[in-house]
């Protein structure tokens, strides 16, 4: 049964927020700010937090700038996910992933369904690893993010949580750096 071990101490994470758009601004950035105050109230520290066009090369210089930032743990996007001729933000990012996290789409999709049923799948929702970094790439919608947020990162980027999580995995995701070898 999942749960919190109140033993083991928190553990903040460097977490950068992305919001990939060609109309959202500061101003009304509704998934990025609920991103940013949801990472914070858990207690994590929000290292960097954009806003891009929708454009792979946008996209990939943003998030290769943070992966190459030792301070930067987690990169969550928003936006950019569905199937408009300018939704690419799949497209920029899993070239990045040295492996792909395919349980973080269906366990997405899953609590997705229990509130909106089949438009679920109008969701290109996807995560992985990029060297160190763990990479979340969410809907642009402020009810997918508060999903993906409450339903899935927030245990999984809690040390605390019980029976497995990514920040106790976090100093193993070099080892195949540290030997030279090519990940699979």
């Amino acid at each position: 049964m999942p749960r919190l071990d109140e033993t083991r101490a928190f553990l903040p994470l460097g977490i950068a927020v992305l919001t990939v758009s060609d109309t959202r601004t500061v101003d009304d950035d509704r998934s990025g700010d609920l991103l940013a105050g949801r990472l914070s109230a858990a207690g994590h520290k929000l290292t960097y937090r954009a806003i891009v066009p929708d454009d792979v090369a946008a996209i990939q210089s943003a998030v290769k700038n943070w992966i190459a930032d030792a301070a930067v743990d987690v990169i969550i996007t928003t936006g950019g996910t569905g199937f408009t001729g300018r939704d690419v933000t799949p497209e920029a990012l899993e070239p990045l992933f040295s492996k792909r996290m395919d349980g973080f789409s269906s366990v997405f999709h899953a609590l997705s369904f229990a509130k909106i049923g089949t438009s679920t799948v109008q969701s290109r929702v996807t995560a992985g690893l990029a060297e160190t970094t763990f990479i979340f790439v969410l809907p642009g919608s402020p009810g997918a993010c508060s999903d993906a947020w409450d339903g899935i990162l927030l245990h999984q980027l809690d040390y605390r949580y019980r029976p497995c999580n990514f920040v106790e995995i976090m100093p193993r995701l070099d080892e195949h750096l540290k030997r030279g070898a090519t990940p699979a």
